[in-house]
């Protein structure tokens, strides 16, 4: 069930992670076998390691999604990600990481999707403790005693 931080939707998902050898093709021999499945993927990220690179990726039917994987032969594993959506707008994500830093939740990685419907993208966090994150995400601003922190520009810009 859905539950939101100022209006936007944090929900759980299933993130799906695969290790594709480190060849030209590989990445879109599986994004394409997804797009002929009709497998809508709302985010994802590829780092590269030596060997092989780790793409992980939030669809929209985590079910089919595996078994397109597995029937091109390689293996994923899945885990639960909080998926909030968010404004595309400067600070919308700073907010999301500000919230949970105040709370001591530890953000393992995080990534985001582009630019989708209505201007919304959605922040893709992996974290530490993700009940507390979705309680602390899902509490209304102004009933939350935290302290907030100033984004800050720390250089000085100095006339030539």
């Amino acid at each position: 069930m859905p539950i939101s931080i100022k209006g936007n939707p944090v929900q759980t998902r299933k993130q799906i992670t695969v290790f594709l050898e480190n060849k030209p093709g590989r990445l879109a021999r599986i994004l394409s076998e997804l797009a002929h499945q009709k497998i809508n993927i709302v985010a994802l990220t590829v780092m590269d390691r030596h060997e092989h690179g780790v793409l992980r990726l939030v669809t929209d039917d985590e079910a089919l999604t595996v078994k397109v994987i597995q029937a091109s032969n390689l293996t994923c594993t899945e885990s639960d990600v909080l998926a909030v959506e968010l404004k595309n707008q400067p600070g919308a994500l700073a907010h999301v990481c500000e919230t949970l830093a105040a709370e001591h939740i530890s953000i393992e990685y995080a990534y985001c999707s582009s630019g989708g419907r209505n201007g919304k993208v959605f922040g893709i966090f992996k974290v530490a403790n993700l009940e507390k994150a979705q309680k602390v995400l899902a509490t209304p601003t102004n009933s939350r005693k935290t302290e907030r922190r100033t984004l800050r520009d720390q250089r000085v810009y100095k006339k030539a």
